[in-house]
């Protein structure tokens, strides 16, 4: 019975037609589609497919919409035909394939490339703590060498993207938030079109945004629950206690402000002053914007973190009124409507999750594919800006997620971004 059901999974490429589920059992590179898995949608697919030269072609009966055609009786040939030589067609494809398989590893350069720089960029972080109050005016040095080489990165490339960093890279969550914050708000002020030195200030106030939470007990701020008034009350100073802090690293009055203003909001219901509006110097209320949505997006309590997708709605619907709405258009519009870390369904049914995002492109970003025929560790990335036949269909929540997808994509418990740009804005700059 088993053979018999096997036997039904296969056919030949002569009983296809369209609505047939076909899973291609050959690698991924070694054919012009997206994805090795699929539903047949048209007649030039039918063709594409015959040309790979499968003996046997392997579909899935229950996600297919009909039955494959009748098998064709074909009378053995005595001599076996010479193949023909390649036809035009089938050149250009090759072609297409090899430029196929030079991007997606020119792909996974650009991210190990964007790891490294990550990890790096971490450890300075790591460096700077350790000496925040044995040598302050070294720990500000050390951020500004770091904000420096972010910034000349960020303004030498238009085409930034933003990628979603493995969890398992650093291990110190302390600096995952000021990374985060930085690295965001920076690439937003340049959207803003704030001048260099502006960013410059921007990027060191971020690093330093919490600095004055060093005077409040852990088992504060690492309480999951809910915070009570007296705690609410204390977690509000930490702007205050920050302020003494800045002054003893000689940080500048822009980025003072940033450690003062990061809480307010333009409606007046921040902290810690209640300011309203143009009261609130203009890098806090980018810094108010992008600290926000990193929060949103890890809690102490995963559990009550929201996906990335979730954190943007809920900040443009819920909470739009608390900042300043035309930087709050161009962050949405930077993260792109699917930010990285976002699990997503594709319009072919395809699950996936968003790893990268191009500011220029924020509709068509880089999707990790679950396919159980390829290994994670070699999961297929596919950038959908190449890939024009496929689109973001919808957003999932990790939980809808099967227990084998769930493993497979590996949803991030806490969402940590770092940006790279494409290489060969690399060149055209000239570094």
């Amino acid at each position: 019975m088993d053979d018999a059901q096997d036997d039904k999974s296969y056919i030949g490429a002569d009983q296809l037609r369209v609505g047939v589920y076909v899973c291609l059992d050959l690698g991924w590179l070694d054919h012009d589609f997206p994805l090795s898995s699929f539903k047949i949608r048209n007649a030039d697919q039918i063709k594409a497919i015959a040309k790979l030269g499968l003996k046997k072609i392997r579909i899935d009966p229950s996600r297919s919409d009909v039955t494959p055609l009748p098998q064709k009786v074909v009378p053995v040939a005595v001599v076996a035909p010479v193949p023909p030589p390649p036809s035009p067609e089938q050149l250009l494809q090759a072609a297409e394939r090899e430029a196929r398989r030079a991007r997606i590893l020119q792909q996974r350069a650009q991210t190990a490339a964007c790891e490294t720089q990550f990890v790096r960029a971490a450890g300075s972080l790591k460096d700077i703590g350790s000496k925040l109050f044995s040598r302050p005016l070294e720990a500000r040095a050390s951020a500004e060498l770091l904000v420096g080489q972010m910034l000349s990165s960020i303004l030498s490339h238009k085409d930034i993207a933003i990628h979603l960093m493995n969890d398992k890279t650093v291990g110190e969550d302390l600096y995952f938030h000021a990374l985060n914050v930085s690295v965001l708000a920076m690439l937003l002020a340049r959207e803003v079109g704030l001048p260099a030195e502006d960013i410059r200030q921007l990027g060191i106030g971020c690093i330093f945004h919490d600095i004055g939470k060093t005077d409040i007990p852990d088992r504060v701020l690492q309480k999951t629950e809910p915070y009570n008034r007296a705690e609410r009350n204390l977690i509000e100073q930490h702007c205050a206690y920050g302020e003494p802090i800045g002054v003893r690293l000689g940080l500048s009055a822009k980025a003072m402000e940033v450690l003062r203003q990061h809480h307010e909001h333009v409606d007046g219901s921040g902290y810690p002053a209640r300011l309203k509006g143009a009261q609130i110097s203009l890098l806090a209320r980018l810094v108010a914007i992008v600290n926000e949505y990193d929060n949103l997006c890890n809690q102490h309590n995963p559990a009550d973190s929201l996906s990335p997708h979730e954190a943007l709605s809920q900040l443009f619907t819920q909470q739009r009124g608390q900042f300043d709405i035309a930087p709050l258009n161009l962050f949405i519009r930077c993260m792109g409507i699917y930010p990285p870390g976002t699990v997503v369904r594709l319009s072919d049914g395809t699950l996936g999750m968003v790893v990268s995002v191009n500011s220029a492109q924020p509709l068509r970003p880089w999707v990790l594919i679950y396919d159980p025929a390829v290994p994670k560790d070699e999961a297929t990335i596919l950038d959908l800006q190449h890939e024009t036949a496929l689109s973001v269909a919808a957003s999932l929540k990790p939980a809808q997620l099967s227990r084998e997808v769930h493993a497979y994509l590996s949803p991030r418990k806490r969402m940590t971004y770092y940006f790279d740009a494409p290489e060969r804005d690399h060149r055209q700059s000239g570094r």
